[in-house]
């Protein structure tokens, strides 16, 4: 019934706001096609609403951006807050819009919209059925059956930590999955390669926190939680770390990209939601992240207007 009342709805929002497809005129193209080893798109929060639809016309746009792209993308990765409210009907539109994006895997993260309002055991079940799907839809070996999970393309570690419990705004990770995370860097912070983490909210007083959430002024809201210092001294053993995290719905700007100790501090703006505290506060706006042999580049875009805004992009030099 959501899904039929969702369609209906959305139907009538277009006949109000006419749909306007990104351009195609500087389609999404890597820099080095010869040199570049991984090329994915980074998104953030996309909160896809049964009852705010000026947000699906953005994701369309911006999905339409990807398919358009005239490079091959290994991957997409959305750090979270998927569904506003973790709706399988918001859920089954963004599969919609995603499915023939033409990327070759997609990395789910879970995010606190998505958890907060279901039993976990619903939460699992929903978030991975909806990941595997575009998987197994765009011939991915990516299976997932948990929150949490690790896969690698093309030689290159991708590691997404998700909820152990359902919480309401912060994350929460069992001790087994901290030492999840410890082995795995372990293991594949290697060679000088970098290993992307991801995980929704990014750790405190990172990204202009508190001045980037809520009023500004709780030093204990808008970050990834109590266990913040712990992930932190994780990660900050290993070399070549890229964080990756979302929730903060910051435009382009001061806040994008930060050095956390080792660690490479990366938060990208909302996909479909007007965003904030930056330079460049658009909405559908998010990365083309490029790994080279001695740097990783994420190209700063908005793909609704289906342009780079070279401004805000970040290089990252890889210690060797």
């Amino acid at each position: 019934m959501f899904a039929k009342l969702f369609a209906f709805f959305l139907s009538i929002y277009y006949m109000i706001t006419p749909y306007a497809a990104p351009s195609t005129a500087e389609a999404i193209k890597v820099l080095d096609e010869s040199k570049v080893e991984l090329a994915f798109v980074t998104w953030g929060d996309s909160q896809i609403s049964n009852y705010l639809f000026e947000r699906e016309p953005r994701l369309r746009a911006a999905a339409e951006d990807v398919a358009n792209a005239a490079s091959d993308l290994d991957a997409l990765l959305i750090v979270g807050d998927i569904a506003e409210n973790g709706l399988q009907c918001e859920y089954d539109v963004v599969s919609g819009h995603l499915k023939d994006s033409g990327v070759d895997n997609y990395l789910m993260v879970v995010g606190n919209h998505d958890i907060r309002l279901r039993s976990y055991k619903q939460v699992v079940k929903r978030f991975t059925s909806f990941q595997n799907e575009l998987n197994e839809n765009a011939g991915s070996e990516l299976t997932v059956d948990k929150l949490n999970y690790s896969y690698e393309i093309n030689g290159y570690t991708f590691i997404v930590l998700g909820n152990d419990k359902s919480v309401f705004e912060e994350n929460y990770f069992s001790e087994e999955q901290l030492a999840w995370l410890d082995e795995t860097l372990k293991a594949k912070a290697v060679d000088g390669k970098p290993v992307f983490v991801a995980v929704h909210q990014p750790l405190k007083k990172t990204h202009g926190l508190p001045v980037t959430w809520g009023n500004g002024t709780n030093e204990k809201a808008g970050h990834v939680g109590a266990q913040s210092d712990a992930l932190y001294e994780i990660m900050n053993k290993y070399s070549n770390i890229i964080l990756i995290t979302g929730h903060l719905h910051t435009g382009f700007g001061q806040y994008s990209y930060e050095k956390i100790g080792n660690i490479h501090g990366v938060n990208v703006p909302s996909t479909t939601i007007v965003n904030k505290d930056g330079d460049y506060n658009e909405p559908a706006t998010g990365y083309v992240t490029e790994v080279y042999r001695n740097k990783v580049v994420f190209r700063a875009r908005d793909f609704a207007k289906g342009v780079y805004v070279p401004d805000y992009d970040i290089e990252i030099k890889l210690d060797k």
